[in-house]
């Protein structure tokens, strides 16, 4: 009698795994960066290319294990009380060198003291993707903007890119179990971030994410509102 294998569960397992040993690259990456001058124009495109295929590839292993957590109920949610302007400031500490090799400047806009209760993981990693992808298809500028509106803390990030395509915006109202996650890293990466957002709930109110064009750059505008 052959023994059941729980395709699933090995896969999660797999997922960890890799995760462990792409860390370990992107710490390698990060100090091959500070090993290397600033003036060596040779280096700093393959190190950008290194540092974002990086990012990619945690984000999307995060995403599967994740994406698995919540398909057996068991998506992790640790709220805590969490100040937003240490968030931004790791985020952007975590993409410094990154940016410094693409020659793009980052400007944050924020309201003082602005405090939430929420996953600082999730988030992190759910914004960690909107600014990688912004830094990929941004020309030289992005801003990172944080608020409060009628009771929600919004977090925006914006590019001077050509914005979203067509299709992602029409996709802005479809529902989540209507999402198509075989169209690849976009519908993924939409699917994974409405459920992190759908996750921070207070009373009848549940987070959630839009997307336009225009802003203050005139390119992609990502929106994330929690309550």
């Amino acid at each position: 009698m052959k023994n059941s294998i729980d395709f699933s569960t090995v896969l999660a397992a797999a997922v960890h795994d890799m995760k462990s040993s792409l860390n370990l690259l992107q710490q390698s990456i990060d100090a091959l960066n500070l090993c290397i001058g600033t003036d060596n124009e040779q280096a700093k495109p393959m190190l950008s290319t290194a540092h974002y295929e990086a990012a990619r590839l945690n984000t999307g292993l995060v995403q599967v294990l994740s994406l698995y957590r919540a398909e057996m109920e068991n998506l992790p949610i640790n709220e805590d009380e969490c100040f937003i302007d240490d968030l931004l400031e790791d985020i952007f500490i975590t993409h410094e060198n990154y940016l410094g090799h693409k020659n793009m400047s980052l400007n944050v806009e924020q309201t003082p003291g602005l405090v939430r209760y929420l996953d600082k993981e999730l988030i992190t990693l759910l914004l960690n993707d909107i600014l990688v992808n912004a830094m990929r298809y941004g020309q030289q500028k992005l801003l990172v903007s944080a608020f409060e509106d009628d009771g929600w803390l919004v977090i925006q990030v914006e590019d001077d890119g050509a914005g979203y395509p067509t299709r992602m915006l029409e996709s802005n109202s479809a529902l989540m179990q209507n999402l198509k996650i075989s169209e690849g890293r976009t519908g993924l990466g939409l699917f994974f971030a409405r459920l992190i957002a759908a996750t921070h709930r207070r009373g009848d109110r549940q987070g959630e994410i839009s997307f336009t064009n225009g802003g203050k750059l005139g390119g992609s505008v990502f929106t994330l509102k929690l309550p």
